[in-house]
C-alpha cells in the first residue's frame, strides 16, 4: 500500500481509542513548563486559542467535541445561514492552543503532574519485593556468626 493510502486509512478509519489520542493540541509555553508536556487531549471546558485559519487569534471556551472529526467547537463562534439561523464552526484540534485546562477531572491533574493514579498505584504494589523465607533468616543468621 502507498504511504499516504495508508495514513489516510489509519487516520479516517482509527478505532475510538485512537480517535480520542488523535484529539490533542499543544499546550502553551507556560503550561509546557508547569507539566512538562507537549500536548494534551482537549475536553470541553478547556479554554484554548486558535492558531490558524479564518478565526486566527480568537479565545474561548471548548463547548463540543467531535471525535468523528477530530475538531471542537468552540463559544462565541458561529456562521450566519441565508435565513439568519446560526450554527456552531468546528475547528480542527490542530489548529488550537491550549492556554488553560479544565480542572474538574483529578484523574487528568494527576496524570499531567506525574503523580501515581490508581493503575500505577496496584502496579507498584505488585513490584514490592517478598518477604525472606525462615531458609534465608538461617542462612544470614549463620553468616554472621
Amino acid at each position: 500500500m502507498k504511504p499516504t493510502k495508508m495514513r489516510n486509512h489509519l487516520i479516517y478509519r482509527a478505532t475510538f481509542n485512537t480517535r480520542s489520542k488523535q484529539l490533542t493540541s499543544p499546550l502553551s509555553s507556560e503550561l509546557k513548563k508547569k507539566y512538562s508536556k507537549k500536548n494534551i487531549r482537549v475536553i470541553e471546558g478547556d479554554n484554548v486559542k486558535i492558531v490558524r485559519g479564518e478565526y486566527k487569534g480568537v479565545d474561548g471556551k471548548i463547548s463540543q467535541v467531535l471525535t468523528e472529526k477530530n475538531s471542537v467547537a468552540i463559544e462565541g463562534i458561529k456562521k450566519e445561514k441565508t435565513k439568519g439561523d446560526k450554527f456552531d464552526v468546528f475547528i480542527h484540534t490542530s489548529n488550537l492552543l491550549v492556554t488553560g485546562l479544565n480542572t474538574d477531572d483529578k484523574w487528568r491533574i494527576k496524570k499531567l503532574e506525574g503523580k501515581n493514579t490508581q493503575k500505577q498505584q496496584k502496579e507498584t504494589k505488585k513490584e514490592e519485593p517478598a518477604k525472606e523465607t525462615k531458609m534465608e533468616k538461617k542462612i544470614e543468621k549463620e553468616d554472621e556468626s
